[in-house]
């Protein structure tokens, strides 16, 4: 699958998880300053200091912090093949928000997060930090930013502004809608900062970009879900 995508990618300090979940508790998803020095909210605590990849196990080739931001760039030099950056801290609950800058550039380049990638934390490294799972979309260009992505396993498991089941014999079904692709689009800042929201409860996982819902996929096929697992930032395989 081709993309026209971004080749510096970063997260922002202001990037926090969940410790605890309240069924009642719902995320605000609001239009805010993300990289800045504000307490962290209740239930929430920060995943990245920064300063540093402290917490973080990457290849340290691909993966270091510039302007306060993880970045991760490929050169000539220093190809990627499609490695994470994973955060080793399980404790995240299931909701994250992420201060994310799109920058757009000549290469095809992709950053992505993957969301309980279901395996230990050891042999990241053996593995060319490589780990897979739902996978929340960014892009620099018009179409991905938002989808929900399965790396390694089902492919697209559903496109901007559906809403969507998978059922327990693995098979897709729309359900509904949560937007127009055109109106998350307009919705997201290219050469800023944006504010990126997972929400997975169980089965039930959402994304939200800049106050806009995205995606809402409710995952039936207990063969194939995960519930827990460990998070990771990816930098995409291509050229420079």
């Amino acid at each position: 699958m081709k993309r026209e995508l971004f080749a510096v990618f970063a997260i922002g300090a202001a990037l926090i998880a969940q410790t605890a979940l309240s069924p009642a508790q719902e995320v605000p998803v609001r239009s805010m300053a993300l990289v800045d020095d504000r307490p962290v909210e209740r239930d929430f605590h920060r995943i990245f200091n920064g300063k540093d990849l402290t917490g973080w196990d990457g290849n340290p080739k691909l993966w270091s912090v510039k302007d306060g931001a993880i970045t991760g760039q490929t050169t000539a030099d220093k190809p990627g093949q499609g490695q994470h950056l994973p955060d080793l801290d399980q404790r995240h609950a299931g909701k994250l928000r992420v201060a994310l800058f799109l920058q757009a550039h000549s290469g095809r380049r992709q950053g992505l997060r993957q969301l309980r990638h279901p395996v230990s934390q050891q042999g990241f490294r053996s593995a060319n930090w490589v780990v897979g799972g739902y996978q929340a979309d960014m892009e620099a260009g018009a179409t991905y930013t938002g989808i929900l992505y399965e790396e390694r396993m089902r492919g697209i498991m559903a496109l901007r502004g559906e809403k969507v089941v998978w059922d327990k014999d693995g098979k897709k079904q729309v359900v509904g809608s949560v937007g127009k692709a055109a109106d998350i689009q307009a919705a997201i800042k290219q050469g800023d900062w944006n504010e990126y929201v997972i929400i997975a409860e169980g089965n039930h996982l959402r994304q939200f970009i800049n106050g806009k819902p995205t995606v809402d996929v409710t995952d039936d096929d207990s063969a194939k879900q995960a519930r827990s697992g460990v998070l990771a930032l990816q930098l995409h395989a291509g050229r420079p």
